[in-house]
């Protein structure tokens, strides 16, 4: 998309860090991520009396899920959606104004504890919200309903942190909990629907092989199982007959399976830029083994399928996502640091450990945590010491954005 020169002359008076969505979210979203991280870690190893708004648990899950996650994902909506349309993306004051709501909503859960539950739960809901329609606006104007998709998304994400938050503010941690479970499978969607676009284009692109055409029912029953297992992620894994969702989950399992099968990833590992993008979308399909187990009574722990979807799916696709993004955008080539490959392995390696260890012995769940943590502060750390300079300052090639 190219921008006329009166675009051109207001986007470069304006800040580097305000210019595109992606610059403040990604900036700021992995620096958080690995504060909680940092923090949540060393409080699992080392306990102490800690009572934050929601609790300690509730507060992890919540932050990772509507503070760390959201903020790329909007990042990378807001960014990719003036490519889609050619409408002009969310910059300068409004940009502004979309992050101090972002950020309001970390210190509030952060400090708030002795404030009323209601005000914190307002102001968290404030940057979902003003996201979903800074989002429409540019689809609408340009009538490409098939992005419309992400709008309802993002409004349903909204929903479920409002009613995560009513199940804090009224005591019922059953639907706090089941609340993030169903954001969990959302974000699985995002990824679902993102990467079956991207990641078969990308390494067609990339590895040279030819790009195979989608098969139209397994790509619509890929994604309406997803869809169904979220519903079941709101109404509760264990409020369920068992038989629904070892059903479900198996039809999920493999139809997402057979889905990245076909994307090519045999073909991509000399590129870490293409590979990182496979291996952690395998997490999604791993997960749903995962929840099949869960459902036929095989395994007891949860917890295990949850963090395949959220380490490793989510942690994964988020890095390999933000380090391809962030090159593209900034006007540098496709050469990501070297190092940047040691990073994705990081977060793989320590989403297997969070898998794995707890699900052999409950009492390696704190190593587990421990080790996970280290590695996805290293895994996210190389990013940030390489990428955030990028962040902050204009473009290689001059041009706006």
């Amino acid at each position: 998309m190219s921008l006329n020169i009166d675009d051109n002359r207001i986007a470069l008076a304006m800040p580097p860090f305000f210019r595109l969505a992606f610059r403040p979210l990604f900036f700021c979203g992995t620096l958080f991520s690995m504060l909680v991280i940092a923090w949540w870690s060393y409080f699992w190893l080392n306990p102490f009396n800690w009572q934050p708004y929601g609790g300690p648990v509730w507060w992890h899950g919540h932050e990772m899920l509507f503070g760390f996650g959201v903020a790329i994902v909007v990042g990378f909506l807001l960014t990719a959606v003036q490519t889609w349309t050619g409408v002009i993306g969310l910059r300068g004051k409004p940009l502004a104004l979309l992050f101090i709501a972002w950020l309001s909503g970390r210190l509030l859960i952060a400090f708030g504890a002795g404030l009323q539950p209601w005000l914190v739960m307002a102001g968290d809901l404030l940057f979902l919200l003003f996201s979903a329609i800074a989002m429409a606006y540019p689809v609408v104007k340009a009538r490409q309903w098939r992005n419309m998709i992400f709008v309802p998304i993002l409004f349903l994400l909204t929903l479920l942190n409002g009613v995560s938050h009513w199940g804090v503010v009224t005591n019922q941690p059953q639907i706090a909990q089941a609340s993030l479970h169903g954001a969990i499978m959302m974000f699985v969607l995002i990824i679902a629907i993102l990467g079956g676009r991207v990641i078969p284009f990308f390494t067609a692109n990339g590895a040279g092989v030819t790009k195979l055409p989608p098969i139209r029912w397994l790509e619509i029953s890929s994604i309406t199982s997803i869809i169904f297992i979220a519903s079941i992620a709101f109404i509760g894994f264990n409020q369920v007959p068992k038989s629904l969702l070892l059903s479900l989950s198996g039809i999920a399992a493999i139809t997402n399976g057979w889905r990245f099968i076909r994307w090519g990833g045999q073909h991509c590992s000399g590129i870490p830029l293409l590979w990182s993008l496979h291996l952690a979308y395998a997490f999604i399909p791993l997960g749903f083994v995962a929840l099949t187990l869960y459902g036929a009574n095989l395994i007891d722990n949860l917890s295990a399928a949850l963090h395949c979807f959220t380490a490793g799916a989510m942690g994964g696709m988020i890095l390999a996502m933000i380090s391809r993004v962030t090159l593209g955008h900034t006007g540098r080539p496709l050469q990501p640091p070297a190092l940047i490959a040691l990073a994705y392995l990081f977060i793989l390696a320590g989403a297997l450990i969070r898998v794995i260890l707890p699900s052999i012995s409950t009492e390696l769940s704190a190593w587990a945590i421990g080790i996970a943590g280290a590695f996805w502060f290293l895994g996210y750390g190389i990013y940030f010491f390489y990428y955030a300079p990028m962040l902050v300052t204009t473009r290689a090639d001059g041009r706006p954005g």
